[in-house]
């Protein structure tokens, strides 16, 4: 990993033309070759990339003109993408470090609270999304997929859950798949949706509110203790 800190500008051209204003940035070079340019403020996304596969150049460029109105710039840093004709070319003004880290080999992510994991507990806890409720099996299996949690409710009419770790409009949109389909037989309508997740955005709650879902917010923490307790003796 090489990390540079430095006032550069960047141009990116190809299937879209960016630009960016000379400033202070930190620039992230994997070992493939992928240039990410990160600013101080915003979010975790780079204002800017170029991913694997691709290649790269790293210039020096020559001494500029004693005339001329700009000094030339320590360095020139060029990625150009090996799928497409699109270039990243960063100039880099003035360089106030450029370090290089071998990492080692990552074990990845390990995750807690993952999708399967939440679904096991809901499964177990079915009760969570009202009383009287109960469960049919998980992975109920349809066309175009499994449901995450297919059950029955008080009234005896069917739910499709769909289950996220943080709920976005794609999730909204695959309940949104599975409960149409599912209406469209009789031994199974009505069927009712609950879009279930740790975190749901404002724009998902509008638009699984507005198509009739409910939003269940599953605390994993919570549930994973219920399922504790219920291992105790005393």
């Amino acid at each position: 990993m090489r990390i540079l800190v430095a006032d550069c500008s960047a141009e990116y051209s190809g299937r879209l033309n960016a630009s960016l204003p000379l400033a202070k940035r930190v620039l992230l070079v994997k070992a493939d070759n992928s240039l990410l340019i990160f600013s101080e403020l915003g979010s975790y996304k780079p204002l800017n990339w170029m991913a694997a596969p691709c290649t790269l150049k790293d210039i020096t460029p020559a001494d500029a003109d004693d005339d001329a109105d700009t000094p030339a710039p320590e360095k020139v840093l060029r990625v150009a993408s090996a799928k497409s004709s699109d270039v990243l070319e960063v100039t880099l003004q003035h360089v106030y470090s450029d370090e290089t880290y071998d990492l080692g080999e990552d074990p990845g992510l390990i995750k807690d609270g993952v999708e399967d994991h939440l679904q096991q507990y809901l499964a177990e806890q079915i009760e969570r999304i009202g009383k009287g409720a109960k469960l049919v099996r998980r992975e109920y299996p349809t066309a175009i997929g499994p449901v995450d949690i297919m059950a029955i409710d008080a009234n005896g009419e069917h739910v499709v859950i769909e289950i996220k770790r943080h709920g976005g409009i794609d999730g909204v949109e695959q309940l949104t798949r599975y409960c149409e389909l599912l209406n469209r037989d009789p031994l199974l309508a009505p069927v009712h949706g609950i879009f279930a997740a740790q975190t749901i955005t404002p724009q998902a709650r509008v638009l699984a509110e507005d198509r009739g879902f409910r939003c269940l917010i599953l605390d994993y923490e919570e549930m994973k203790g219920t399922e504790d307790d219920s291992l105790r003796l005393f």
